[in-house]
């Protein structure tokens, strides 16, 4: 396959801005600092760990994605964003309480440097947190302009060559795209009336696309999945996705429904409950906000299942979710799921998991990486929604009315070969016949003429 991509170089220094620095955020800087010194390993990110298969199988290539395309490196990271609170990354990591006390000591000196820039806040979106460290504005459109100056002046005083933003921040409450949703100049009017249908993450990402930087959405908030922000990428030429990083249940429900599916096994019904603590077990206490966070959830089943096409097997699912705020779990999510199945003859069997995880763990992981490909993208000239980044998200952004791919292993093939692609390598279906082809072939030419 003959290369059809020119890649810029990843020269230079790369900022990654983070809107919210809490413990995702704060998780994410120290591993990647802990990593660079060579104090940890950065297990869970497919760019600094994964491989990717090269060519046929006999021919043994497979590097680690990091050596394969050309990616930022660790080194050439820096690191910042805002805050409603006006903790360090160090008071911030140290409040979080993800890391281990000693292991953010050890790069306390790193973690100390990076402070957050006041954030945008509306509390009519996160009742249940009271931001201190805010800014003020006579519109939204001012603070659109406020942010864009932050994203300028961090570019300038840390010498960076590009920069990424993926938002860390709390679930908003639940809002439905309306008109001041539907195009550019709807939006930019509604910044300048002060819009209450305008949410803090839209007017980061307006404030990012403006500047022409490459946005993430780690939330399940309505942000950049709106025509306005999708007109807006296309016009400033920059790559977006989301929403809402997969981590804990999703992960799974993504890992095991597909593999049922797989296998044509019905399914009755699907009881997941989540007990969790932290800020955002504190967040989606408040029935607006968990609502956002119930649809995001909720949608993955049915992209797996396809109810309409085999209604004998998933026409009748009960799929019922619970989140829990338990403050003494703090960061330690625990998800325990019931699935009701049924095989043969439509005969019932079960399955439990308790899957006991570390929401943040998880998820730092999926920041670096967002980071590092949707940067390769805006250096590819991959422009508007990265449909090939689904891999990471829970309810992942498409084209406008093609349904979204929930399956993982699906979502990983498509990732593998958009990389291939860009680099210039034939993509891989594992049709693999033509290993067998040959085998016959050779078995023929064996055999004598005459027989």
């Amino acid at each position: 396959m003959s290369k059809q991509i020119t890649i810029k170089p990843a020269k230079g220094k790369l900022g990654i801005l983070t809107p919210g620095m809490g413990a995702v955020a704060t998780t994410f800087i120290a591993g990647v600092i802990a990593s660079r010194k060579e104090i940890a390993l950065p297990i869970g990110s497919l760019t600094q760990m994964g491989t990717i298969r090269l060519g046929k199988r006999t021919e043994d290539r497979n590097p680690i994605i990091k050596d394969f395309v050309p990616l930022a490196k660790l080194d050439d990271i820096v690191f910042g964003g805002w805050d409603v609170y006006s903790d360090n990354v160090y008071e911030a990591a140290l409040e979080a309480k993800v890391l281990e006390k000693p292991l953010v000591e050890l790069l306390k000196e790193d973690l100390q440097k990076i402070s957050p820039m006041k954030a945008v806040f509306d509390k009519n979106y996160v009742r249940n947190l009271d931001g201190t460290h805010v800014k003020t504005g006579a519109t939204k459109m001012n603070l659109a302009e406020q942010l864009m100056e932050d994203i300028r002046r961090f570019k300038e005083e840390n010498d960076c060559d590009r920069l990424v933003i993926v938002w860390c921040a709390s679930t908003e409450a639940y809002i439905e795209a309306s008109d001041v949703h539907q195009s550019l100049e709807a939006f930019e009017a509604g910044l300048r009336n002060n819009d209450e249908r305008i949410a803090p993450s839209m007017i980061y990402a307006y404030a990012a696309l403006q500047s022409g930087v490459p946005f993430a959405n780690g939330a399940p908030n309505l942000t950049c999945d709106i025509p306005a922000m999708l007109e807006l990428s296309l016009k400033t030429k920059t790559a977006i996705c989301g929403k809402d990083f997969k981590t804990g249940q999703t992960l799974m429900k993504t890992i095991v429904a597909p593999g049922l599916h797989a296998r044509a096994l019905g399914v009755r019904g699907w009881f997941s409950t989540n007990i969790l603590g932290n800020r955002d077990g504190a967040v989606l206490d408040a029935p607006e906000n968990f609502k956002t966070k119930e649809v995001s959830k909720g949608s993955v089943l049915d992209g797996i299942f396809n109810a309409e096409q085999q209604p004998d097997l998933y026409g009748e699912i009960y799929h019922k979710i619970r989140i829990n705020y338990y403050p003494p779990h703090g960061d330690n999510k625990e998800s325990w799921d019931n699935i009701d199945i049924f095989g043969w003859l439509g005969y019932g069997m079960q399955i439990k998991i308790n899957f006991l995880c570390r929401d943040s763990i998880l998820a730092a992981p999926i920041v670096l990486d967002l980071a590092l490909f949707l940067d390769l993208a805006q250096r590819s000239g991959l422009v508007g929604i990265q449909e090939w980044l689904s891999f990471y998200f829970k309810a992942p952004q498409t084209a406008p009315g093609l349904p979204p791919q929930h399956d993982i292993f699906k979502q990983l093939s498509k990732l593998e070969n958009t990389l291939r692609y860009l680099m210039g390598e034939e993509l891989i279906t594992h049709l693999g016949l033509d290993y067998y082809e040959d085998l016959v072939k050779e078995y023929e030419e064996m055999i004598p003429a005459h027989h």
